[in-house]
């Protein structure tokens, strides 16, 4: 069994909301941890700044009433996520609002940093940083990270290469801590999966874009219901990185995916230029094809439990 942190120890379906660049907001965040599973945005969805100060009081008010009305089934904590990478010039200014409202868990991205790791454990939060491969999830841990979440081949948005049996199980060679595992689980049956393969949490993205709380169009929306793992596209064009994106959108912009050029990874930006990016070119992840309507998060996270229950029964566990 994993070492969980007390934060991570009780959720009523182990699975992780990832933080949507855009889309994650704070009703979207309140309405997963009232579900019953950990609800997590980016810092830099807040904009300007200052947002974030707002945005943190509504969820921590709400859920702490919630709390209050519901002391039998409290909500799941919340996560906010954040790009530690040098050409995030708010990071300083967006940890200091996170301090003030003692986020439980922050989720690092794109580098790990001791100092940003002993900031978050000073007010007593929980650190996962994701990770593409053993060798970053290795440099996590002694850089003082408390779990990791493993991005495996698949996932929406920025993604590896690696098959997730690969990534599990070289990294629990060594690390007894919290995995979530990302890489196209967008059902009950692949949350119970990745239990099964030594992950701790599923770790969702792309479904909860079909979501009426999510702040993306409706094309985005349909264009999930509609698309499968056929129509996701891998390249680093967009913001220096390599991610998965949707097709059609890129058809959209005027692009031909089958031939998209390279990107410089030095002119990596996550600030106002790839929001843009962003907006027009659609993050996603091979999952898709689980993704039949759009409903709102609770019916999300009510069928993933169904899901994984009748997975658990069907193996007798």
């Amino acid at each position: 069994m994993s070492k969980l942190p007390p934060v991570l120890q009780n959720l009523s379906l182990p699975v992780i909301g990832s933080p949507l660049f855009i889309i994650s907001n704070p009703k979207l965040v309140i309405e997963q941890c009232k579900a019953g599973v950990v609800g997590s945005m980016p810092a830099l969805n807040a904009r300007p700044a200052e947002l974030l100060d707002e945005w943190l009081a509504e969820i921590t008010e709400t859920l702490a009433a919630y709390n209050k009305a519901n002391p039998d089934k409290p909500a799941a904590p919340f996560a906010i996520n954040q790009i530690v990478h040098k050409s995030n010039d708010r990071l300083e200014h967006d940890m200091q609002v996170c301090a003030k409202y003692k986020v439980p868990i922050i989720i690092t991205s794109l580098g790990a940093r001791e100092d940003v790791n002993q900031a978050v454990h000073a007010w007593g939060g929980v650190v996962l940083h994701d990770i593409i491969n053993n060798k970053f999830a290795h440099k996590a841990i002694e850089k003082g990270a408390d779990g990791l979440i493993a991005v495996a081949a698949g996932a929406g948005g920025h993604a590896g290469v690696k098959s997730p049996f690969a990534l599990i199980q070289e990294i629990r060679q060594w690390f007894d801590g919290p995995i979530a595992l990302s890489g196209s689980i967008a059902s009950g049956d692949a949350v119970l999966a990745a239990q099964a393969m030594g992950a701790d949490f599923g770790y969702i993205g792309s479904a909860f874009i079909a979501t009426h709380e999510a702040r993306a169009s409706d094309d985005y929306k349909q264009a999930i219901v509609a698309g499968s793992s056929d129509d996701i596209v891998y390249s680093n064009l967009f913001t220096g990185v390599h991610g998965n994106y949707l097709a059609p959108s890129i058809r959209a912009a005027g692009m031909d995916p089958d031939n998209l050029p390279e990107s410089d990874p030095s002119k990596m930006n996550f600030g106002g230029d790839a929001k843009k990016a962003w907006k027009d070119i659609w993050g996603c992840g091979q999952g898709i094809g689980a993704v039949n309507a759009v409903t709102s998060t609770a019916e999300l996270v009510a069928k993933l439990r169904t899901e994984y229950e009748a997975a658990r029964a069907r193996l007798k566990l």
